[in-house]
């Protein structure tokens, strides 16, 4: 049997210690598989008297990441810490510079310095595998970067948070308002006490911003992102999506288009009977569009202690299984100096169709004057409906409800724009876009 491979972990939350007890409790099938042991040799973490519920005698302890990374005696640096600059970015860096692989599952870290760290990696001959950055449990990036190798995709897309999952699914079956659904979030650990990383779509930009690397073999760009998030979702917006047949998901979105590549996180309609429809909860989903494979959706738990460290796990036994001299996978599926520049498709190009809500004014001509400004920027409308207030107070405010066929967002923003501009518009107007998978 082959020497034994010395890992050192440097974060123990959750994941860490996830890990650490996995490693110890199935270590002797570990090796039988992999062709060598896995040794624990080193770990650090802010508190080395803290109860983790993991037996860390006999174990190196390094108060700083960054001494782990650069002195520890190792063969792969696991980076738990988090964030994308301060401890976790100095010490992958040292990692990578000494030559030790790298696992991490810190998807702000890559988003930012993905490309940078590639290189560092691939001069040095280091791995640098991340599996659990996106999606957790689901295998999308082993699928990007091996399984799929040939394959030119069209179209990624997917539920990559699940916290805003939980969130709209709540909404959806009990009624509830999204700060009702927030706080119990937070409540359960679905949630954390500051939220808005994750429901201003941040989070699940990141994860997008790597695989739309990986698929389309461009630079990250990250900051290239039109974001939206999910706190202007209403109960009402819920409720009518359901009756027209949909329900509102925040998708990321990324795809190749005649301009560009056009990458986007907000919330969606996505039909009542599609697969990605039907996926509740704070489970994730990933679905790939190519011309060899066609199509393909992978649902999994996309967080959480266990599925992240499952992955984690996979990416370390990779590196196991390894052999010197083998060729190595590069980091975003092809080598770093080979990316091509990131070209960004303008969002006021994208074709699809939108779920328009108004709140007007209850005048004569108001109905028809919406259908009008529609027209006049060549938009089709699917439905059309006006509904009064449930008090039907003479001369409340009504509701109209607008579905378009496939249309260009300018032409929409300018027809919002004309609206408004009318008089009789009561708050803000809403917009959701409608995404028809192709996997239903």
């Amino acid at each position: 049997m082959a020497d034994a491979l010395r890992i050192g972990i440097a974060g123990l939350g959750t994941v860490g210690a996830a890990l650490v007890r996995i490693l110890q409790q199935r270590s002797n099938e570990l090796a039988i598989s992999c062709g060598r042991k896995i040794e624990i040799a080193a770990v650090s973490a802010r508190e080395r008297n803290k109860d983790r519920g993991i037996d860390l005698s006999g174990i190196a302890w390094y108060d700083d990441p960054l001494d782990l990374a650069a002195n520890a005696e190792i063969d792969v640096y696991v980076e738990l810490v988090g964030g994308a600059n301060g401890a976790a970015e100095a010490s992958v860096r040292a990692a990578l510079a000494r030559g030790l692989h790298v696992v991490t599952a810190n998807k702000a870290l890559l988003a930012r310095y993905g490309v940078e760290l590639a290189r560092i990696a691939e001069k040095n001959g280091a791995l640098l595998n991340y599996e659990a950055a996106v999606a957790g449990g689901i295998p999308v990036i082993k699928a990007l970067r091996e399984s799929l190798t040939g394959n030119h995709f069209s179209r990624v897309y997917g539920i990559m948070n699940g916290t805003c999952n939980y969130i709209l699914s709540r909404m959806e079956k009990e009624g509830l308002s999204f700060g009702e659904c927030l706080k119990d979030a937070q409540r359960l650990g679905y949630a954390e006490a500051d939220p808005s990383f994750d429901i201003e779509g941040n989070d699940t930009a990141h994860k997008l911003a790597i695989m739309t690397t990986l698929a389309f073999g461009s630079e990250i760009a990250a900051d290239d992102i039109y974001l939206e998030g999910i706190t202007n979702i209403s109960i009402e917006d819920i409720r009518a999506a359901n009756e027209l047949g949909y329900r509102i998901k925040l998708l990321g979105v990324a795809q190749k288009t005649d301009t560009g590549i056009e990458q986007r996180v907000h919330p969606t309609m996505v039909p009542l009977d599609s697969v990605i429809a039907q996926v509740d909860g704070v489970t994730n989903a990933v679905a790939l569009e190519s011309d060899i494979l066609g199509e393909l959706l992978m649902v999994g738990p996309g967080a959480g202690g266990s599925a992240t460290a499952s992955a984690v796990l996979g990416d370390i036994t990779d590196i196991a299984k390894s052999r010197p001299g083998a060729q190595q996978v590069p980091v975003l599926g092809r080598p770093a100096h080979l990316l091509e520049p990131y070209r960004r498709a303008q969002m006021r190009s994208h074709e699809g169709g939108y779920f328009i809500r108004l709140t007007v004014a209850d005048k004569i001509g108001v109905f028809a004057n919406v259908a009008t400004r529609m027209a006049d920027n060549g938009i089709s409308l699917e439905s059309i409906v006006q509904r009064s207030q449930p008090d039907g107070e003479i001369g409340a405010p009504v509701t109209i409800i607008l579905v378009t066929h496939a249309t260009m967002e300018e032409s929409v923003r300018k027809a919002v724009s004309a609206i408004r501009a009318e008089g009789y518009l009561i708050g803000e107007p809403q917009t959701i876009r409608i995404e028809r998978p192709k996997t239903v």
